[in-house]
């Protein structure tokens, strides 16, 4: 396995001899991979080089046929792969974030109240949960607009919604599936980096899929997926600078 990145500090987030297939068809073909905290990965290649099946299977959406999913949380090293989906449910809403393309947010509900749901659902009162939501909406450049449903914001307003929804839970590592893919270039921009300040910018780790080479180019790491099977890992250098969001 390669180390996580090239100041080879601990990893996170282990994937070893990751296979999955759908029925005559191989999605993964025996990846292995190792994200550290504090590291922003970017996975990239052509439709159905597996991008996408790579990231769910991290991230305990996607179970796979066999290999191993490992998570080293505060408590210690997780088996992803032995969880049942009650367990692995828990474990995406306590330490790991979403962020999609479309942002996947609730058109009926508020800003702060799409930000605030998955402390909800968690469990906290109202009051607590909408005020962890409120303070990261506000430090996304959102403050003002919680009472606006997602219609009334912009495509790139709404996927800072999103981030705070992903951030809101205290995530250590945050999984992106083409973020900026519905955005122009300059939303693209101002979006990817407050994703990466509210991530690495804090520490987290952050794993993108994406066809966009400027938005793989502000990670510090690149791998790249053919039929399933990694191709290359290629050291960048994240670019976050004053982005650096303070939760």
């Amino acid at each position: 396995m390669p180390p996580a990145n090239s100041a080879q500090r601990p990893p996170i987030l282990t994937g070893s001899s990751l296979v999955k297939t759908y029925g005559s068809s191989t999605a993964l073909a025996g990846v292995d991979i190792a994200i550290a905290a504090g590291e922003s990965v970017a996975i990239m290649g052509a439709s159905g080089s597996g991008k996408t099946t790579l990231l769910h299977t991290l991230a305990g959406i996607t179970p796979s046929d066999s290999g191993h999913v490992g998570f080293y949380s505060a408590s210690g090293l997780v088996d992803v792969t032995a969880m049942n989906e009650s367990e692995r449910s828990r474990l995406r809403r306590e330490a790991f974030g979403f962020v999609f393309q479309q942002g996947l947010l609730i058109p009926e509900l508020t800003a702060l109240e799409n930000t605030a749901l998955p402390l909800m659902l968690a469990g906290y009162p109202r009051r607590e949960a909408e005020g962890r939501a409120q303070h990261w909406l506000v430090a996304l450049g959102l403050g003002g607009m919680e009472t606006r449903r997602i219609g009334e914001l912009s495509g790139g307003q709404a996927q800072r919604v999103a981030i705070a929804r992903a951030q809101v839970t205290g995530a250590t590592v945050v999984f992106a599936d083409e973020p900026t893919g519905a955005l122009d270039s300059a939303t693209s921009e101002d979006v990817m980096s407050a994703l990466l300040g509210s991530t690495v910018g804090q520490g987290h780790a952050l794993v993108v899929v994406t066809h966009d080479e400027t938005v793989a180019a502000r990670c510090s790491r690149v791998v790249r997926l053919r039929d399933g099977r990694v191709l290359s890992h290629t050291a960048v250098g994240t670019t976050f600078g004053s982005n650096a969001v303070t939760a």
